[in-house]
């Protein structure tokens, strides 16, 4: 099926989204669309699935004008919507959430399970998937999770499926993973709208792309005849830093040491060190314990054995409270789910883990709040209207930096970051970027989780590489380079020295 979106135009009140937007979707098509977060990208899908409705231009199938005024109506047509959040039931098995919107009906109004377990397994050998229809969803990683709303979207009979930030929260197997279902749909004869913030994955996955910059088309073509760095400049207007970000530096005094860390389960005699101003590295593939080891630093996990320094002094964190009280934060990987709390809004948000700090007679001090949250919008150059809003009204990037906020305002020491520049655009990449290292400088001890290598590059002064659950070496300066990461991180050695 061609789909095809002519001179789209939509405004909410005086604010223009979308000014004079076109694209073209073919079959057996992968399409990138770009674009920072607020340049009309998800209302050019909401006007696409139903959501919204233009107004001026139009949407054509095979060349035919429709219009949607409901989600269900692009459905019944072959357009088919996987939300970033995904829509399944976790204590539901795989088979039901599959068949969620379309229960087939028997004469006696039951519902029949055999037929959809039975249909189930059918389109898992169409589409290569090596998955029981019974289990659980909740038992499922998220590339599987992903899998499951694709294959949904293959029951509803979709000839096109946009995909928004579908490798957001993923490790890079299980994003392999979910290429390699892409490719198969591709094969079939399905056309992707795949929307990202991974500039490498849309030159390894697609075969077009069309970028967005503040309501506008600013470039559309081939992705071969394109680089990362291209596809990035026509995202932010202007050419984007690629250099290594990290600062020579003298150490300050060590903050914290780890001396043979265990948690049964997920790792095993961990020992490192860690000192004021230093940004450290922790990377490894899937599998490796590094959040583990970080969430039981922060006292989310028991620890089996092994023991803690602050300064020289031996702790025993029990709890996270315990963890913020003697100055240790977190910002976990995946925003969304364990970082914001959605129904509150951004000055609640930001105030959440500094509460108790700022209390005083046990009744919150709302005015404290503000104004710390008023200095730290300035540093962090968090973009908002009102702080009254609910936070889910900003971007990304901007969600990040309140939860960054978050956890400034209680004065850490060390400050660990898990995967934390996770669904963020490029631009607000680089924002990020600039604030570790600022806050490197007025010396608080960084670490940075992350699978990414070039992130680790570009801003570690020196990294732990981790390999089931071990710490497999530690690379300095020079030393560090991607083949040495991913030579550790799959159980190798590397030709470079380690010091351990």
């Amino acid at each position: 099926m061609l789909v095809e979106l002519k001179n789209i135009q939509k405004s909410f009140g005086a604010n223009h989204v979308l000014k004079d937007v076109s694209l073209t979707i073919k079959e057996g098509e992968i399409c990138a669309l770009l674009g920072e977060n607020g340049a009309g990208k998800s209302t050019l899908m909401n006007i696409l699935g139903g959501v919204h409705q233009p107004d001026r231009g139009g949407i054509f199938l095979d060349g035919e004008e429709v219009d949607f005024h409901d989600p269900a109506q692009p459905i019944n047509r072959g357009i088919s919507f996987i939300h970033q959040e995904l829509n399944l039931i976790n204590d539901l098995p795989i088979y039901e959430n599959i068949f969620l919107e379309r229960y087939y009906k028997s004469s006696f109004r039951k519902v029949p399970h055999q037929q959809m377990i039975q249909e189930t397994q059918k389109i898992f050998e169409r589409m290569q998937v090596n998955l029981n229809p019974r289990t659980l969803v909740k038992h499922l990683d998220s590339s599987y999770k992903q899998i499951i709303e694709i294959c949904r979207a293959v029951v509803m009979d979709a000839s096109v499926i946009i995909m928004d930030e579908p490798t957001a929260s993923l490790t890079d197997t299980e994003i392999e993973r979910v290429f390699a279902m892409m490719k198969r749909l591709k094969e079939q004869k399905v056309g992707i709208i795949f929307i990202s913030h991974k500039l490498q994955e849309v030159m390894e996955i697609c075969d077009q792309y069309s970028v967005l910059r503040d309501g506008e088309v600013v470039s559309q073509g081939q992705v071969a005849d394109v680089t990362t760095k291209d596809l990035a400049r026509f995202m932010v207007g202007h050419e984007v830093r690629t250099d290594k970000l990290v600062r020579d530096r003298e150490r300050g005094e060590e903050v914290l040491r780890a001396v043979e860390l265990t948690s049964e389960e997920h790792f095993s005699d961990i020992s490192f060190s860690l000192h004021q101003g230093e940004i450290v590295g922790f990377t490894g593939l899937l599998g490796d314990g590094r959040s583990e080891l970080f969430q039981a630093i922060f006292g989310a996990y028991p620890l089996s054995s092994g023991q803690l320094y602050l300064y020289g002094k031996s702790v025993k964190i029990r709890s996270t409270m315990a963890a913020i009280e003697q100055g240790i934060a977190y910002l976990p990987r995946n925003r969304k789910e364990n970082a914001i709390i959605k129904d509150m809004n951004i000055l609640e948000n930001a105030a959440i883990a500094s509460w108790k700090k700022y209390a005083k007679w046990g009744i919150i001090q709302q005015a404290v709040h503000k104004a710390n949250l008023a200095e730290l919008q300035q540093q962090l150059n968090i973009r908002m209207e009102d702080y009254a809003n609910n936070i889910t009204n900003l971007s990304g990037g901007n969600q990040q930096k309140v939860v960054l906020a978050k956890w400034l305002a209680t004065g850490p020491k060390v400050l660990i970051l898990d995967n934390p520049t996770q669904g963020v655009d490029v631009g607000a990449k680089e924002d990020i970027y600039d604030i570790i290292l600022h806050l490197a400088d007025e010396g608080i001890a960084i670490v940075i989780l992350s699978s990414e290598a070039n992130e680790i590059l570009r801003l570690c002064n020196r990294t732990y590489v981790m390999y089931h659950g071990n710490l497999q070496g530690e690379l300095h300066g020079k030393e560090m380079k991607e083949q040495s990461i991913m030579e550790l991180a799959t159980g190798g050695e590397t030709t470079v020295s380690i010091s351990q």
